[in-house]
């Protein structure tokens, strides 16, 4: 029995090391990595060959179910996202600024690589000092005032909002639920791999998706978006803000603004975005020689009516 445990365990080790390894690169389906490990499993006696096919038939099955998320699926999980971040900051009631940066956001939007989602975008702003904006999955995007003050012109505030479109184009949203998932499905796996089949760990593939929604959306407030997600969606912004016309210069302005303001041990985008310094040299390089557009007045009054006492 002694043996046994110790080649169970050796088992557990191999599988997780290679799903370590593999999944970083994201080079390795979850259902190639099932393989592994019961291949290893059969190998040592483990389980047997019946067993090993009903897990990697389970395994393939979960994959499947992240490949196959539909819009619809999309913006439910957006939706609950959106609902973790409504339970942490309370909504800024002034509808005026409301309506203006669903104005500004719906037409960044219709120019971006993803014009349409399930349920359209949706902009609203968060009644907090701090300087922070958050993107859930299907277009529902977050700004507070702290984060609008450090826009000066309405093109500053297009460059925060197509920012934030870019995380969605890029369904960085999903992106993130799925690393955290598979973390978590992986050492499923590699568990059910050294047990017998109907285990409780098998059982766990198939929930552990729903189950864990709720530490999901909490990682994703706190943690943020990767570095290279952020730098995505500044690149993304910049195209964004030169096919609706907006002076993609007006990002650099907002990150040196933010640079002179924030501390880097306070919430919101110094906790979970690279230093303005290191954005605005990834800013600059995408505008390229794109020269600065002058300052549009119709523009300037409507962003004064609409965010002059955010």
């Amino acid at each position: 029995m002694k043996h046994r445990n110790v080649a169970a365990l050796s088992s557990v080790g191999l599988v997780l090391a290679v799903a370590l390894t593999l999944s970083t690169s994201s080079c390795q389906s979850l259902g190639d990595l099932s393989q592994i490990g019961t291949a290893f499993g059969v190998a040592t006696g483990q389980i047997s060959e019946d067993q090993a096919q009903s897990i990697n038939q389970s395994a393939q099955a979960v994959q499947k179910s992240w490949e196959d998320i539909t819009p619809e699926q999309e913006y439910y999980i957006g939706r609950t996202v959106a609902a973790v971040i409504f339970s942490k900051y309370k909504i800024y009631n002034d509808p005026k600024a409301t309506e203006y940066i669903n104005l500004v956001g719906q037409s960044l939007a219709m120019a971006s690589d993803l014009p349409v989602t399930f349920s359209g975008y949706h902009f609203m702003i968060l009644d907090s000092n701090d300087i922070n904006a958050l993107s859930a999955p299907s277009g529902f995007i977050f700004v507070t005032r702290g984060l609008l003050r450090t826009a000066k012109t309405e093109d500053g505030v297009a460059a925060i909002l197509a920012h934030e479109i870019g995380h969605v184009e890029h369904h960085d949203g999903l992106r993130s639920i799925k690393k955290s998932r598979i973390t978590t499905a992986l050492t499923s796996v590699a568990m059910t791999s050294v047990q017998l089949a109907g285990s409780p760990e098998l059982a766990k593939l198939t929930s552990v998706f729903s189950d864990s929604i709720n530490d999901i959306t909490q990682s994703l407030i706190v943690n943020g978006y990767s570095r290279a997600y952020e730098t995505e969606a500044d690149q993304a912004a910049v195209d964004i803000m030169k096919r609706v016309g907006y002076d993609p210069w007006a990002l650099v302005d907002v990150l040196k603004v933010m640079e002179n303001v924030m501390k880097p041990d306070e919430p919101g985008f110094a906790r979970t975005h690279p230093s303005p310094e290191q954005r605005i040299k990834v800013v600059e390089k995408e505008i390229g020689d794109t020269p600065r557009e002058p300052v549009d007045q119709k523009r300037e009054k409507r962003f004064e009516a609409a965010l002059g006492n955010i």
